[in-house]
């Protein structure tokens, strides 16, 4: 197991800590951690649910939403085109709910993911085309789609691009771009693809109202369908790994949550049946460990429409039938990244790679669906970034994870010429490459990271929020730590670390004995079970006594409550 650096946040100062009068002095410091220097900052990050933004205020909004206006007036064919992922597939179901309920004549498409690949393609614009579409509504891609605009303009389609991913050296010449990534856009840059498509909507729904006369009876129901949207926005900006430091994505989130542990919709509530998500109990992480990878593997192993048609459902026969098949493409998902990770594993060994400064792995027999999260975990155990690709005979498909120290898409962008087409963000990418590239690709690549990690300890590092003792973790402040939901990137789970833990029992749980289940125990209080997933390895050199980094959390079983440590990493005591 890599080792882990331990960071502590600095102590907050004791003036500070006097001005919470209504909190513990636990959260407290976790509030200032996390930016907040004043109570009434600290007030406005945890309950403020407005969403009373402008949509209009976004660059092109105005244009993407007259366009469709006049599309749904004279009944022009629209298409909403979207992404495979989990971000994609609800954005594509909430512009499709939307443009349904104002009466356009609207399908959706999205792409296949190895017959087609990621975004707008030449091809699929001009079949639409042929078809008689005449408006082409992107969600979460397009970005960087300047050809396949050129060509979907040359072949009579208006084309309509929202998106959220960084932006490339051109923009398309689309109808109209909605991007808050535009440095003249003045959008909320922490949007996830659903998040633009969200603002979108809203725009088309307050543009309906205008156009109504603000009739009463409109804006309840307008109201009410925005409400409804909702949960499909938290699951798509969780999915993504949005921000949940940004006060849009947090009054997103905290309000989506809501509308997801109604379970107004029948796929979700199927979905959360099997994933065994309780209704009334869902969380961010919930949403993260057991909606969102089922979404993600339609796209990943078949087509992406599974799970748009269960998210879609109006029977719920229908919604039960698409879950469960979600469900397995989920377990296949699992098997397959578990056998493809042991394979380039072997073979950096085997080439005596695992040491370079950037994995490059090509597999000939990896899915394309799971390249990404084979990607992940390699750099998850190596701390590098990594490149796995998928060899195809005229392209081959690649995805791409970083660590901190190394801005991926920027290093892509400076291999563009080698590239088919590529996109992303700072951690994670995808990019398409000509087998004839893939040589030239990866010498570039390992040198741009040479130059840019050659000297620097790489080693992941964990941030602990603060240390406590035993007594200090009690149900009452596993409580108190629920006002910091929703939690994930940009605002973690908390992390606290208690030292000389004694280990009364150790053993190993899940597939392979992968993960660790120990009970500790100090300060004279009665023990407490801990659960270190992917720790399992630990079990063959325990510590008798361990300092612990963990979340803190309630386990419920059989009825029962109980605190459980979830345990982040371990150390020997000093």
């Amino acid at each position: 197991m890599i080792i882990k650096q331990w960071e502590f946040a600095p102590a907050a100062p004791k003036s500070l800590l006097k001005k919470y009068q209504k909190v513990s002095p636990i959260l407290a410091q976790l509030l200032y951690n996390r930016g907040l220097q004043t109570p009434d900052e600290a007030y406005h990050f945890l309950y403020d649910k407005d969403l009373s933004i402008n949509p209009f205020a976004m660059k092109d909004m105005e244009k993407a939403v007259a366009r469709i206006r006049r599309a749904i007036k004279q009944n022009e064919a629209i298409v909403v085109y979207g992404d495979f992922d989990a971000d994609g597939v609800t954005a594509t179901a909430l512009m499709m709910q939307v443009l349904k309920r104002l009466n356009a004549n609207v399908r959706a498409y999205i792409p296949h993911r190895v017959d087609e690949g990621y975004g707008l393609n030449t091809p699929a614009l001009e079949e639409l085309a042929s078809q008689g579409m005449k408006v082409v509504i992107t969600v979460d891609c397009g970005i960087r789609s300047v050809q396949e605009v050129e060509d979907g303009n040359a072949a009579g389609l208006d084309i309509i691009i929202t998106d959220h991913h960084s932006t490339g050296p051109e923009i398309p010449p689309a109808l109209a771009v909605v991007n808050p990534q535009q440095e003249d856009c003045s959008g909320d840059k922490s949007l996830a693809g659903v998040g633009v498509a969200f603002m979108v909507a809203r725009g088309l729904l307050l543009d309906a109202w205008e156009k109504n006369g603000k009739q009463k009876a409109h804006q309840r129901i307008y109201a009410q369908l925005v409400n409804e949207l909702l949960d499909l926005v938290a699951i798509g900006t969780v999915a993504d790994i949005m921000p949940l430091n940004s006060a849009t994505n947090r009054a997103l989130v905290r309000q989506g949550l809501g509308v997801i542990n109604r379970a107004h919709r029948l796929g979700l509530r199927a979905l959360m049946d099997v994933a065994g998500v309780k209704l009334g109990q869902a969380t961010a992480m919930s949403i993260g460990f057991g909606l969102a990878p089922r979404i993600n593997a339609a796209g990943r192993l078949e087509s992406a429409l599974t799970a748009y048609e269960m998210l879609s459902a109006a029977d719920v026969e229908e919604a039960r039938r698409y879950a469960e098949e979600l469900n397995s493409l989920n377990q296949e998902r699992q098997r397959l990244t578990a056998e493809a990770q042991d394979r380039v594993r072997q073979m950096l060994d085997a080439n005596d790679m695992s040491n370079a400064q950037l994995i490059f792995a090509v597999d000939d027999e990896v899915s394309p669906g799971i390249v990404g999260l084979v990607a992940g975990r390699l750099t998850e155990e190596f701390f590098r970034p990594a490149v796995v690709v998928e060899r195809g005979d005229e392209e081959c498909h690649a995805s791409c994870r970083s660590i901190p120290q190394f801005h991926i898409t920027q290093a892509l962008d400076e291999c563009a010429d080698l590239l088919v087409r590529h996109g992303g963000h700072a951690m994670a990418a995808g990019l398409t490459v000509l087998p004839e590239n893939l040589d030239l690709l990866q010498e570039r690549l390992q040198e741009k990271a040479r130059a840019v990690l050659d000297g620097l300890e790489l080693l992941p590092t964990l941030h602990i929020d603060m240390e406590v003792s035993m007594r200090d973790l009690t149900m009452a402040l596993a409580r108190e730590l629920d006002v910091l939901e929703p939690t994930g990137q940009a605002n973690k789970k908390p992390v606290f670390m208690t030292s000389n833990l004694r280990v009364d029992d150790v053993k190993t749980v899940g597939n392979g004995a992968a993960h660790l289940k120990v009970k500790l125990s100090a300060d004279g209080q009665p023990p407490i079970d801990a659960i270190g997933f992917r720790l399992g390895d630990w079990a063959y050199d325990m510590p008798p006594v361990i300092d612990a980094a963990y979340h803190l959390e309630v386990n419920e079983w059989q009825g029962r409550r109980n605190l459980q440590l979830n345990l982040q990493d371990i150390r020997p005591s000093q």
